[in-house]
């Protein structure tokens, strides 16, 4: 069970990191939506690791949800703002 507890947290952790991306360079923006994809594919490998030993299915389930709709959220909000800067600060640029 403090393993469930530690992925929740994790997701939750991240959910709460809120950052100003307005402020930050395409460039910067790209690594962090790298970011966001390597930490869903973390938790997607320790959430299957937990799958090998749990019976429990629906936890399993649920565990996936939430840090799929984590990561999911994270890059909506930022892609538009991303698109914007790629426009702004390379297509506009030339």
């Amino acid at each position: 069970m403090d393993e469930i507890e530690k992925i929740i947290d994790e997701i939750s952790f991240r959910k709460s990191k809120s950052k100003n991306y307005d402020n930050m360079k395409a460039l910067e923006i790209s690594k962090e939506i790298q970011n966001i994809l390597k930490f869903e594919q973390e938790s997607l490998k320790k959430i299957e690791e937990f799958e090998k030993m749990q019976k429990d299915q629906d936890l399993i389930s649920y565990l996936k949800m939430i840090s799929k709709n984590t990561t999911q959220r994270e890059i909506s909000e930022i892609q538009e703002i991303y698109l914007k800067k790629i426009d702004n600060e390379y297509l506009n640029s030339k």
